[in-house]
């Protein structure tokens, strides 16, 4: 194997260490030792690939998020073109699109980093939740399908909406039936977040 290829797939390699290790244990939780350690290689050499742990990190976000748009954007694409037509079963579409992407509370995994990274780097992870999670997030929120409240801005509804994800990631706070399925779960959770839990007298 040419050089220039064995140089690709251990770059790809590392990519997919750091983005399982990262995104199932968080950035603190993470080290670069285990992620040289699984792919099979030191330390020194997978600094050749990357300048340092952050830069890993933001590599894993920027790959991740660009899944997490594409497939935020194909929803978005379904609800316009009256394929999705159902506020909650659009939401939900959604959702399992960051389900897909991500073992863990995205919101969680991402702002959890925030207070490691240098600032640039801090501002380059935020251009990125931005773009790729908060920006399409918005954009179905745009869509109308959803009547947000009078006020509230489809960016104020984006982000609360992720930041109310995390019962889906674990079992601490699974909501709905012991026995509902993951999509039974999602749409009970959307219920709640979309119209709260409580009705109006």
């Amino acid at each position: 194997m040419k050089r220039k290829e064995q140089l690709t797939q251990t770059h790809a390699a590392i990519l997919a260490a750091a983005r399982e290790q990262f995104l199932s244990r968080g950035y603190q939780a993470t080290s670069t030792r285990e992620i040289a350690r699984q792919v099979g290689i030191t330390q020194p050499a997978l600094y050749h690939h990357f300048n340092d742990k952050e830069a890993i990190f933001l590599a894993v976000v920027e790959e991740v998020g660009q899944e997490t748009q594409t497939g935020i954007t194909q929803v978005n694409a379904q609800v316009q073109a009256g394929t999705l037509t159902d506020p909650v079963e659009a939401l939900a579409a959604v959702t399992e699109v960051l389900l897909s992407v991500h073992p863990r509370d995205v919101f969680s995994v991402l702002h959890g980093s925030f207070r490691y990274l240098a600032p640039s780097n801090k501002g380059q992870l935020g251009q990125l939740l931005m773009k790729d999670y908060l920006g399409p997030l918005a954009a179905f929120f745009d869509l109308g399908l959803v009547t947000l409240r009078p006020q509230l801005s489809a960016q104020e509804a984006a982000s609360f909406y992720l930041t109310s994800l995390s019962p889906l990631f674990n079992n601490f706070h699974h909501v709905g039936p012991a026995d509902a399925s993951k999509h039974e779960q999602i749409v009970i959770l959307l219920r709640l977040i979309l119209f709260g839990i409580a009705t109006e007298k």
